[in-house]
């Protein structure tokens, strides 16, 4: 993990600004008028509302500022609830690699904030043969729960 976040910060600081996402396949991503702090904290404040937790998360831009190194805002959030995982886990063992499902938050280079996420469904979807209907319907059920953490998050 830390090599991983070296490498990133690394990147970041050479890239000397934030970068917009770009929209992909699978991923849902919000453009906020939210700066890095608040966004951060309106996603801190979603989560206690919503059937789900933050299990993990980790940011390069903190990493980065440890070393003495400013990069733009980064957050990733792990969300997941043990009895997802035990659901997931009966359906398909392969598919517990996945498994929390993040959130991202970035900060834009006007000083505003994206919350951008791979949708359950995509993130599970290597893993529907083997799991079958019932990963299908988790994936679902995640998606309208990733859905409102992320709408409730960004809400004025």
């Amino acid at each position: 993990m830390q090599r991983f976040l070296t490498i990133l910060t690394a990147f970041l600081f050479l890239s000397g600004a934030a970068q917009a996402l770009e929209p992909r396949e699978g991923w849902v991503i919000h453009d906020t008028d939210k700066g890095f702090d608040a966004l951060v904290e309106a996603v801190r404040e979603a989560v206690k509302t919503a059937p789900i937790a933050i299990v993990t998360q980790a940011s390069a831009s903190d990493g980065a500022r440890g070393q003495g190194i400013t990069i733009p805002g980064n957050r990733i959030f792990g969300l997941y609830r043990n009895d997802y995982a035990r659901r997931m886990l009966a359906a398909s063992v392969a598919a517990g690699i996945e498994a929390p499902i993040r959130l991202y938050v970035t900060e834009d280079s006007d000083g505003t904030a994206t919350l951008s996420y791979k949708t359950p469904t995509a993130v599970f979807t290597p893993y529907f043969d083997e799991g079958g209907d019932d990963l299908r319907a988790l994936a679902s059920e995640l998606d309208d729960v990733f859905k409102t953490v992320a709408e409730t998050a960004i809400a004025e």
